[in-house]
């Protein structure tokens, strides 16, 4: 029985099917880092930027492309946030000039999200410090055998999810 049947078949087990202490253990490491290594560089890239994780990640997704647009619907799936959230996101972010919003010609309800003058250079001050907390509280605390792992990881877990680690 392949890994996915296994756990298509644990899915349908009415009994619960118990974590192994050491199964639990990888969880609570894993939730415990999550939560506290976000809000450890959070803090920091707001403290060294005056930019929350949210304010880079949707400066970054729109970075990644060479005009620095894309269509709200599309930086929404890209984050995994509901159009709604991202939606009140950006009207906070245009308040501050980060970014600014463009009609779709032919389509009343979409709108572009463009990375302004302003945002751009806030994420390039920015960057420098954000990389730098993250190989200090996470990426230099690993080998890298550790690192490949951790990938490997995230591949396996996310794959079948259908959201391949970016």
């Amino acid at each position: 029985m392949t890994s996915d049947a296994a756990a298509d078949a644990a899915d349908r087990d009415p009994q619960p099917h118990w974590l192994t202490a050491e199964e639990m253990r990888a969880w609570l490491a894993f939730r415990r880092l999550r939560l506290v290594l976000s809000a450890e560089v959070n803090r920091e890239l707001a403290k060294d930027s005056g930019l929350s994780e949210a304010d880079y990640d949707v400066l970054s997704s729109l970075s990644d492309d060479v005009a620095g647009v894309r269509r709200l619907g599309e930086l929404a799936d890209r984050m995994l946030w509901s159009r709604s959230r991202l939606s009140h996101h950006i009207t906070r972010m245009q308040d501050r000039g980060l970014v600014r919003r463009e009609e779709v010609d032919g389509d009343a309800r979409g709108s572009h999200i463009v990375l302004t003058p302003a945002g751009r250079a806030a994420l390039e001050d920015a960057a420098p410090n954000h990389v730098a907390s993250v190989r200090r509280l996470f990426i230099d605390r690993m080998t890298p055998e550790q690192i490949r792992v951790l990938g490997d990881i995230g591949e396996a877990v996310l794959g079948p999810l259908g959201e391949a680690p970016e």
